[in-house]
């Protein structure tokens, strides 16, 4: 029976995001450059015989660990709360390194969707994905044009960022205007500048502002704190609203998430 994941946070994120894949993506790029028509073959007997090899972690994996290990909270006999699904477009055969490695790290991650070289936007609904992270720009891109479900481009962290986020905390944080809510407010300001901005959300501070793309992460990431025993205030799941809007302008907004009834 298909399971229900409705009260499960899903998150999609590429084998690249999920551990260094830059050694075979060099290799890959290198044989294309050499001869396009051998590429795939070149690749495919990089990854055959290194197919035992450790990878490292990537850029999302620290995210992934600490979502994961939110399941410990979960009940017996409910879904669990957080699931993760692995996508790449090489195929089971060539992502065999990328299963071996799941293992070798022990993480709790049980679908995987290795497309063969198809577009891996285009299997997001398949899975239910709520969050899709990612390296490549242009999927992350083509997923949001697509509105199928959130994504996100991950980097290096920057050096030098001074504090460490406790072990298990999950922190997210989102733009406003355009982001989580709609682009009403931003055309207002837009079009006749932020005079006329702040007189209008002061003037529908009582009117709820209307969704944004990112609105249904945000509501599903509140089940999520919801869900765990600590109870919002003292939640390992953070959820932050970094914003311009000042005085009269952020009543809307705190107006608005108590709406929707979500805890930042």
């Amino acid at each position: 029976m298909p399971v229900n994941l409705s009260k499960t946070f899903v998150v999609g994120i590429s084998a690249t995001a999920l551990f260094d894949m830059s050694e075979s993506d060099r290799v890959y790029r290198q044989a294309q450059s050499d001869n396009p028509d051998t590429a795939v073959s070149v690749y495919r007997a990089h990854m055959l015989e290194n197919e035992d090899d450790p990878l490292l972690p990537g850029t999302g994996y620290p995210l992934v660990k600490a979502l994961l290990g939110l399941n410990q909270y979960a009940s017996a006999d409910q879904p669990s709360l957080v699931e993760v699904v692995v996508m790449s477009r090489n195929s089971p055969d060539t992502g065999l390194r990328v299963l071996s490695n799941i293992r070798r790290h022990q993480l709790k991650i049980s679908r995987s969707a290795f497309t063969g070289g198809e577009s891996v936007p285009d299997y997001l609904d398949a899975f239910d994905v709520d969050l899709f992270l990612t390296t490549n720009a242009e999927d992350a891109q083509k997923v949001i044009d697509s509105r199928a479900c959130a994504a996100a481009v991950l980097k290096e962290p920057p050096s030098g960022t001074g504090g460490i986020i406790p072990e298990g905390q999950v922190r997210i944080a989102f733009d406003g205007d355009a982001v989580l809510f709609s682009e009403e407010s931003e055309l207002v300001y837009k079009t006749q500048g932020l005079q006329a901005f702040h007189d209008h959300e002061d003037a529908h501070q009582d009117e709820p502002l209307e969704e944004g793309p990112y609105a249904h992460l945000l509501r599903k990431l509140s089940r999520l704190q919801e869900r765990l025993p600590q109870g919002v205030d003292r939640s390992p799941v953070r959820i932050a609203l970094i914003t311009a809007r000042d005085s009269p302008a952020e009543m809307r907004v705190i107006k608005t998430l108590r709406h929707w009834g979500v805890h930042v």
